[in-house]
C-alpha cells in the first residue's frame, strides 16, 4: 500500500515531502529493536529489510530470465535508425528555414532529440556490461564496446567499477559511486569542527553544484573518480577509469581497460575526422552537443536512483546485499521512460537485485518482488527535476549511530543533524 510520506516534529525548517513511496511508519511509532531501525530525513521511521536474497529470487518467474539475442538486437538498430531518420531530416531541412530564429530553436530541439536517443544507446550498451544482452559473453562485450566507445565510455573500465557498485550498493565503505561524505567528511571538506558553524546554502550555490554535477560529473567521475571511494595512499593522477593499473581494478582487468582506453582512442579520431570534413557546426550539431545530453541524463538518472531523502546507506556491520540492493528508488519519466530509456527509470530496484534480467522482461519481474518488499519497495512519481532540485537540497550527507545512515543537511529541511 502506497503512503505519503510527511514531516515530523523533529528538525526544524520546511519539512514537507511529496515524495510517494511504498514505505510508512511514523517516529511516533518508533520500535528500537535490534538497533535495525533509523530515522529517515523528515523524521518518518525506516525499518532496515528483514528478508534474504533467497526470497526475492525465488519470487521472480523463470521465464523473466531468458535473454533474447533477435530482441535486443532489435533495439539497438530501432535506436540507431531514429537517430539517423531524425539526422536526416535534421540535416536537409532545417537548412532550408527562412528564420534564423526560428533554425537555432529547431537545430537545439534536434539535439535534444538525439540526447534522448543517444541515452538509450547507452542504457543498452549498459544491458550488455551486466550480460543483459544475450546468452553470449562475445557477443554482448562486442556491442556493448563498440556502442560505449562511440559515446566515450569506456567500456570494460566502466563495467568493472559499475559491477562493484552493483556488488556493495549503499554500503559506505565499498560502493563505487554516488557514495555521500559522512558527517565527519562533510565537516572536514568544510574545515569545520561544528555544524553549527556552517551556514545555509543559497539556493544560488545549490544550482551552480547543480550544473556542474550535469554538466561535467559523467568525465569528473571517469577522470578522478569523483563520488566513488577515495584513495589516499594511491597517486590521483592514477585514480581514474583509464589506467590500467587504476585502484579501482583487479591485475586481471589490465588488457581489458587498455582496449577499453583504444576504442576511446578511435572514437576521438572519428570525431576529428569528423570535424575535418563536415566542419564543427555540422560536428557540434549532429554529436557533441547530443553527447552532452547523453553525459547529463546519466547522471541526472543515477544520481536519483541513489539519492532521496528516505534512502538509507549502510556501514558494513549492518550491510548485505538485499539491503543494499533496496537502497535505491524506482521513479518515472513519461514516455521517455519506458519508450525510449528502456525502463532503466521505472524498474531500477529490480536491476539492482537481478542484474542480468533484460530490460524487456523487468517490469514482469520488478511486479513479482515488490510483493516480497513489501514496504521496503521505494517508488516515486514526484517529476523528476523537482526531485533533483529537493535531493540536492536535502541530501547532503549521512548519519547514523546504529550502522544505519540516512541523510541530512544543513539547510534546515527536515531532521537536524547532531554535532
Amino acid at each position: 500500500m502506497s503512503s505519503t510520506v510527511t514531516g515530523s516534529s523533529l528538525g526544524g525548517g520546511d519539512q514537507s515531502s511529496s515524495t510517494t513511496t511504498k514505505r510508512s511508519g511514523n517516529v511516533s511509532s518508533l520500535k528500537q529493536t535490534s538497533g535495525l531501525i533509523a530515522i529517515d530525513t523528515f523524521g518518518n521511521e525506516f525499518e532496515v529489510p528483514d528478508y534474504s536474497i533467497k526470497d526475492i529470487l525465488s519470487a521472480i518467474p523463470e521465464h523473466c530470465y531468458e535473454r533474447r539475442l533477435t530482441e535486443s538486437f532489435y533495439y539497438v538498430f530501432r535506436d540507431i535508425l531514429c537517430m539517423v531518420v531524425t539526422g536526416y531530416l535534421a540535416n536537409n531541412y532545417i537548412p532550408l528555414v527562412g528564420s534564423q530564429a526560428v533554425r537555432g530553436l529547431l537545430w537545439a530541439l534536434y539535439t535534444v532529440v538525439q540526447g534522448l536517443f543517444g541515452t538509450g544507446i547507452w542504457v543498452l550498451a549498459h544491458e550488455c556490461g551486466h550480460q543483459a544482452f544475450s546468452d553470449y559473453g562475445w557477443v554482448n562485450d562486442l556491442t556493448g564496446w563498440v556502442l560505449h566507445s562511440y559515446l566515450l565510455v569506456p567500456y570494460f573500465s566502466w563495467k568493472y567499477t559499475h559491477g562493484k557498485h552493483h556488488k556493495a550498493t549503499g554500503h559506505l565503505t565499498r560502493d563505487t559511486v554516488f557514495v555521500p561524505p559522512t558527517k565527519d567528511q562533510f565537516k572536514k571538506k568544510r574545515f569545520v569542527e561544528r555544524l553549527e558553524d556552517l551556514s545555509e546554502d543559497a539556493p544560488i550555490v545549490t544550482l551552480y553544484q547543480l550544473c556542474i554535477q550535469q554538466l561535467g560529473g559523467w568525465w569528473a567521475h571517469l577522470t578522478t573518480n569523483v563520488t566513488g571511494q577515495v584513495y589516499p595512499d594511491v597517486p590521483k593522477w592514477k585514480v581514474n577509469h583509464f589506467h590500467p593499473e587504476a585502484p579501482m581494478f583487479e591485475k586481471k582487468d589490465y588488457w581489458f581497460i587498455v582496449l577499453s582506453d583504444i576504442g576511446i582512442l578511435v572514437q576521438l579520431l572519428v570525431c576529428y575526422k569528423w570535424i575535418m570534413n563536415y566542419g564543427t557546426f555540422n560536428f557540434l550539431m549532429n554529436y557533441f552537443i547530443p553527447y552532452m545530453f547523453v553525459n547529463h541524463w546519466l547522471v541526472f538518472i543515477t544520481y536519483l536512483q541513489h539519492t532521496a531523502p528516505t534512502m538509507p546507506h549502510y556501514d558494513a556491520t549492518e550491510w548485505n546485499f538485499a539491503r543494499g540492493a533496496a537502497a535505491t528508488i524506482d521513479r518515472s519519466l513519461p514516455f521517455v521512460g519506458p519508450h525510449i530509456f528502456h525502463d532503466i527509470i521505472e524498474t531500477h530496484v529490480l536491476h539492482h537485485y537481478v542484474s542480468r534480467i533484460p530490460f524487456y522482461n523487468a517490469r514482469e519481474a520488478s511486479a513479482a518482488i515488490q510483493k516480497v518488499m513489501g514496504k521496503h519497495y521505494q517508488q516515486t512519481d514526484e517529476f523528476m527535476f523537482k526531485s533533483l532540485w529537493k535531493s540536492a537540497r536535502q541530501c547532503q550527507f549521512v548519519d547514523g549511530d546504529n550502522g544505519v545512515r540516512m541523510f541530512r543537511n544543513i539547510n534546515n529541511f527536515g531532521v537536524k543533524a547532531r554535532d
